[in-house]
């Protein structure tokens, strides 16, 4: 049976390896001392929207660095951006020579970072889900359809892209192998790139946004920008998924809000230079101006100083 290991027990990680585990696949979590402690004495709890009643507990296979022993076949990287380096140096032990990695993070530029510590091993990921980590350590899914899509960097058929969907697959969420991983990941970083500036730079939901008036032509604003870069990256996005995008984040009464978002609101540090500032790096590679971009890396880097600052005097 293929051993995975799951970097992270977050809302992503968490999630997804606890469907895999209740597929009955051999899963191991890799988690810090205080999570596993929590997780060895409330187990890994799932709330579909929160309500009583609706919680799933599992008690998953957990294990911290200093005591990760022998390779894995597949290792889930489910960390923020600024955790990767840290993850990448825990992960080694699990690391062999036929590891394939799967990273779940936004953005590109993480792929380089894995490749120059284990040439070779690191497949293109995608995850979509409504979740987040309550502060009682439960994580609570909304009604979104969760999903994962996996491939080969350069599109190939392979046998270990094969025995990782194998391995992933039938798991109780959509799961799909991909020819054009790139393309995929591009395009979900277009989303949650211009989902977060809108609702970053006017403080509101999407569907707040798009209640005032003005509100939809900003969110088309906005979305031109990050659409632009993926297009002369050699990655444009379709007609029809634009528009299906502008609709989703124009729609009027929509409680939508990414994770980042969410992360401004409750005193978090966020993904800025990882994600946006990164993004805004690749538009001027290809000569593109990105003003409202820009003007979100200097509100979301001025939230994590002031974030930082507040943490320091206490």
């Amino acid at each position: 049976m293929t051993r995975i290991l799951v970097v992270g027990a977050g809302a992503t990680g968490g999630y997804f390896g606890a469907k895999l585990a209740q597929a009955s696949r051999d899963v191991t979590f890799l988690v810090r001392p205080a999570r596993a402690e929590e997780l060895h004495s409330k187990g890994l709890r799932i709330s579909a929207g929160g309500e009583a009643g609706e919680v799933e507990r599992l008690r998953p296979k957990l294990v911290t660095a200093a005591d990760l022993t022998g390779p894995y076949d597949l290792v889930l990287l489910s960390v923020k951006g600024g955790a990767l380096d840290a993850a990448l140096r825990d992960v080694a032990p699990a690391v062999g020579t036929h590891t394939a990695i799967i990273p779940f993070l936004n953005g590109i530029d993480h792929l380089d970072a894995i490749d120059a510590r284990f040439p070779g091993a690191v497949l293109g990921g995608v995850v979509k889900i409504e979740a987040q980590l309550a502060p009682d350590g439960t994580i609570t899914v909304g009604a979104s359809t969760a999903s994962m899509e996996i491939g080969e960097l350069d599109g190939a058929d392979t046998p270990r892209l094969r025995t990782a969907a194998a391995a992933l697959g039938a798991a109780g969420f959509d799961f799909q192998v991909s020819g054009e991983i790139l393309t995929s990941m591009w395009h979900k970083w277009v989303f949650i790139s211009a989902a977060t500036v809108i609702t970053c730079l006017a403080q509101a939901t999407v569907g707040e946004v798009a209640g005032v008036p003005g509100g939809r032509e900003f969110a088309a604003a906005v979305l031109k920008e990050p659409a632009a870069v993926s297009g002369a990256a050699g990655h444009p996005l379709p007609e029809a998924a634009h528009a299906g995008l502008l609709a989703t984040l124009s729609q009027q009464g929509s409680p939508f809000a990414p994770s980042m978002y969410r992360d401004v609101a409750q005193g978090r540090p966020t993904e800025v230079d990882h994600v946006f500032a990164s993004l805004a790096a690749q538009g001027r590679r290809y000569g593109l101006t990105t003003e409202l971009l820009d003007a979100a890396v200097v509100r979301l880097r001025l939230h994590d100083r002031h974030v930082l600052a507040a943490r320091d005097q206490h």
